[in-house]
């Protein structure tokens, strides 16, 4: 693998830990240094140079190498969770058709519940933009939205306005692996995007999108880590806890939900979960 391909797919992968999962600086930072070192050790040691060309006798051996090395078992485990996170994050941004780390069952462990916002701090948070504010309204219809329907930052952004049907209250999106489905609107979010695409989107339209909902200031759709630092700033304006972060706010709404007695099937449905155990 050239360096720059190194780091092109190391770029995509700190962002999706950051943005998506949310994982902590020290997570981030430990996964990274184990994912390099299992790419080095592939392209050094066994001359794969294309993540497509990984099997999983490559995997193995790798695995085999770091027990030959006298690791502890808890580092063996960091490692290995590591690179199954790596191979997912290959398999669902499609670098590659399987998820070779599937078969791997990492040790169980306790796990802990996701953080989430409070319902007052939802609503101090959302109360917090000036909606004469052409761009805060923007943010405000973002931020809104995605905590009212359960979005993943990734289809928030990827919204178009012909996902949108506002006889129906419904919003149409497409999840992982394209997988579609159709989310109701509540009534604040619906007043909110009416506002953003009658006067606000014609403003930020500079290149004629037909299509994209969300543009930034220069016209350009918006992009995972631009929605991840508008809220990390709209939080500290806030008072609110920096660490949160955009997945943070589909986990606020999933508790929410449970919270006031709603089914978890349902709730499921709204996250566009395949298997009930992840919701």
């Amino acid at each position: 693998m050239t360096m720059k391909t190194v780091e092109r797919l190391m770029d995509a992968f700190h962002d999706y830990m950051v943005i998506e999962l949310g994982l902590s600086r020290n997570t981030i930072e430990g996964y990274t240094r184990d994912v390099l070192q299992y790419l080095d050790y592939l392209d050094t040691e066994l001359g794969i140079h294309d993540v497509k060309a990984i099997t999983k006798d490559a995997i193995h051996t790798f695995i085999a190498h770091l027990y030959d090395k006298k690791l502890n078992a808890s580092t063996v485990s960091r490692k290995i969770s590591a690179i199954k996170l790596f191979h997912k994050f290959l398999y669902l941004n499609d670098y590659v058709n399987e998820n070779l780390l599937s078969f791997i069952v990492k040790p169980k462990q306790t796990k802990k519940l996701p953080t989430v916002l409070s319902v007052e701090e939802v609503d101090r948070l959302i109360n917090s933009f000036d909606e004469s504010d052409p761009i805060q309204l923007r943010n405000k219809t973002m931020v809104e939205l995605m905590y009212s329907t359960g979005l993943r930052v990734s289809e928030l952004i990827a919204l178009k306005l012909n996902d949108l049907h506002f006889s129906s209250q419904t919003i149409r999106c497409f999840g992982k692996g394209g997988k579609e489905r159709i989310v109701l609107v509540g009534e604040r979010a619906l007043r909110l995007l009416k506002l953003y695409i009658e006067e606000v989107r014609p403003q930020l339209n500079r290149h004629l999108e037909p299509q994209i909902l969300f543009l930034s200031i220069n016209g350009n759709p918006l992009t995972r880590h631009d929605f991840w630092k508008i809220l990390k700033d709209q939080l500290k304006v806030c008072g609110i806890n920096t660490n949160i972060s955009p997945h943070h706010l589909r986990h606020s709404f999933a508790s929410h939900l449970l919270e006031n007695q709603v089914d978890i099937r349902y709730i499921q449905e709204l996250l566009g979960h395949s298997d009930i155990s992840t919701t």
